[in-house]
């Protein structure tokens, strides 16, 4: 588990009636192991976590009510990425590429923790998580937050029927009110009906350029690249809300702007320049005035420049600046 998600559920069950400091002795927990974003906490001591925070607030419900009440954009940049999408759609498609960076759980990198399946005419989000009886309140946060986020924004349910493979908790009663729709107990998987129409439903929650939210001075970045008019800026400005996603090329910017791919050189190269030099010296820039605002970890900024491997990315900015991102951050 990230350190992010761990230090926001401390922060919930301490506004909920646990002492932050005998929860953190009653799991072994340092505070300090958990200023780093980047670190990562072991399942079984963050089942521990929950686990002593329920006993503390003496609430057993207390995850489910955490999956609803607090926003996964408010304890990972994950919920960054999925509120900057422009559709539904696109909002799963950034789940299922960053949802390491909250937890992992499937041993397998590659192996991926929700899928989308149509049966007929009905769609459904399917958790293929191992052995999730063994910790249902995982499952209990992840569908609170995928039902309950974007609540706040679409025009009508996006969740038609919830199945749990786990036993009916005393607290059913808190399903049925935050989950709104039927739900079933001891289901043969964990899993989600979704409105057959979601994926070209808007997102509504941030504004599609989010990262202006992590830092000022992206903002400020952005509108001078608009100021400027060269080929260089409208290919910077067309790259800014989508560089987290990684997955652009020349030709698919250059259709953006209405150009054809050897146009888009020749007229980068007019300016002395090429479209790998922009794309490089693009993230150098918001990388660093990520790292330095201290909102963002060097995993999550990686990420957000668009690199799969945190590794690669440390490799990459050092060699465009010549120190190690930790060195900024």
């Amino acid at each position: 588990m990230s350190a992010g998600l761990v230090k926001g559920m401390i922060a919930y069950a301490s506004s909920h009636g646990a002492d932050k400091e005998v929860l953190l002795e009653r799991v072994g927990l340092c505070a300090s192991a958990l200023k780093d974003g980047d670190n990562r906490i072991a399942l079984d001591q963050y089942q521990q976590l929950i686990h002593a925070a329920q006993d503390l607030c003496d609430d057993h419900a207390l995850a489910l009510k955490w999956g609803e009440s607090v926003d996964m954009a408010d304890v990972s940049v994950l919920g960054l990425i999925m509120n900057a999408s422009r559709t539904m759609g696109e909002a799963f498609a950034q789940l299922q590429r960053y949802t390491r960076l909250a937890m992992e759980l499937n041993g397998s990198p590659k192996k991926q923790r929700f899928v989308l399946e149509r049966l007929a005419n009905e769609l459904w989000m399917v958790d293929t998580r191992e052995n999730p009886n063994s910790f249902p309140e995982i499952t209990e946060t992840s569908f609170a937050r995928l039902v309950c986020g974007p609540r706040r924004f679409l025009q009508q349910p996006h969740v038609l029927e919830v199945c749990f493979t786990h036993d009916q908790p005393v607290y059913s009663d808190e399903y049925k009110r935050i989950f709104r729709c039927p739900i079933s107990f001891n289901s043969p998987r964990n899993a989600m009906k979704l409105h057959p129409d979601i994926a070209s439903w808007p997102v509504a929650a941030e504004p599609e350029y989010v990262f202006g939210i992590l830092t000022r001075h992206a903002d400020q970045l952005l509108e001078r690249i608009q100021k400027i008019p060269t080929t260089r800026a409208r290919v910077e400005a067309c790259l800014m809300p989508i560089l987290h996603k990684g997955a652009f090329t020349s030709l698919s910017v250059a259709q953006e702007l209405g150009l054809s791919r050897q146009s888009l050189y020749r007229r980068l190269k007019a300016e002395e320049t090429s479209f790998g030099d922009i794309v490089n010296t693009l993230r150098e820039q918001l990388a660093t005035r990520y790292l330095k605002t201290g909102q963002t970890s060097v995993n999550e900024t990686a990420y957000l420049m668009g690199y799969t491997d945190p590794a690669a990315f440390s490799r990459a900015y050092k060699r465009w600046t010549g120190v190690s991102p930790r060195d900024v951050a």
